[in-house]
């Protein structure tokens, strides 16, 4: 049995390669989209909408933004204002939470509203769109997302149980794979490139 498999075609995206284990495998009628047949669940995407981001992708971009704004935010607490154990439940970790949530959230809100991307989303080449035109979420949507995804975490015990829900919900939501914070502001995560 052969691994050949035969070049993409003029309407698939180029990072469509065996060697990428986060490439989105064709459907059998061509659509990224899952077709569940009832099309009164929401909205279409707009016609020529890039492919879902994969769901790998989107969870390493994550981790990407989570410590490049994490690992300054702890430095610089910890300078100011010593030792720092996240698990005590003290003053000291309430407040550090409330600034990494806060930092978090304007670092979300900026990017997303500029073009749509983080830093974690621009080295995982996915994005956030709007799901009525694919537009970047400028202006309120993307301050929307930004506020839910981050801001729940300040809500003590039920926050971040929120923020799990939350982040999970993609994994099955269909058709497009959209979180929590995506419902809120109608938007989904498609691949950048090209």
């Amino acid at each position: 049995m052969s691994t050949d498999q035969p070049p993409p075609g003029p309407d698939e995206p180029r990072d469509r390669d065996s060697s990428d284990p986060f490439a989105k495998q064709p459907r059998a009628n061509g659509s990224p989209y899952e077709d569940h047949g009832d099309h009164t669940a929401g909205p279409e995407p707009y016609a020529g909408m890039p492919p879902l981001a994969h769901l790998g992708r989107r969870l390493i971009a994550r981790i990407i933004d989570a410590l490049l704004i994490g690992i300054p935010v702890g430095l610089v607490v910890t300078a100011i204002a010593g030792s720092y154990d996240p698990i005590a439940g003290n003053a000291r970790s309430t407040t550090v939470t409330l600034v990494y949530v806060l930092v978090y959230f304007l670092y979300e809100g900026l990017m997303l509203t500029r073009d749509g991307q983080t830093v974690g989303k621009k080295a995982m080449r996915i994005r956030v769109a709007m799901l009525e035109n694919g537009r970047p979420p400028v202006g309120q949507a993307g301050w929307l997302r930004a506020g839910v995804y981050a801001l729940p975490e300040i809500v003590p015990c039920c926050g971040f149980l929120f923020w799990l829900i939350n982040v999970v919900w993609c994994t099955w939501d269909r058709p497009f794979r959209q979180c929590l914070h995506d419902k809120a502001a109608k938007t989904l995560v498609v691949s950048a490139v090209p």
